[in-house]
């Protein structure tokens, strides 16, 4: 299952741990497909550690979830922030996809100035996203 964030930059393809985080991947997949995300400022940009999107008031206090509360995160020994060696993230913040390809996307992204609090200087928003096959939905149908 994969969807591609597309951005000003160029695209962000992500493939969704689907079976692994099966809430997680649920929430982001149905927000994707709501237009959620459509024009969603990234709001913290850390370079080498983290690029920060999801919340629509472009804040980093939050968003919601498509069940309007909070859900248990899906914490698995498995799955690790080990793409840039993050261990301090693991097993307290879900891991449910990663970037497969748009790495060139990634390195521009990192690289946009920013202000003292890691917010880039210049709004930059994922324009719309693209979802290429939504297992979820496709399950929810046979029903």
């Amino acid at each position: 299952m994969s969807v591609t964030l597309h951005t000003v930059f160029g695209n962000l393809k992500l493939e969704i741990f689907c079976d692994r985080c099966p809430k997680a991947a649920e929430n982001f997949l149905a927000l994707c497909a709501s237009g959620y995300y459509d024009n969603c400022l990234i709001h913290r940009n850390i370079k080498g550690f983290i690029v920060q999107t999801g919340d629509p008031t472009g804040t980093g206090k939050g968003g919601t979830s498509i069940w309007k509360q909070h859900f248990a995160d899906e914490l698995r020994e498995d799955l690790k922030h080990d793409a840039r060696a993050q261990p301090s993230l693991d097993l307290k913040y879900t891991v449910f996809g990663k970037v497969i390809d748009g790495f060139d996307t990634l390195f521009q992204l990192e690289n946009v100035p920013v202000d003292a609090k890691h917010r880039p200087t210049s709004d930059i928003r994922i324009n719309c996203v693209t979802i290429h096959a939504n297992p979820i939905a496709e399950n929810a149908e046979q029903f």
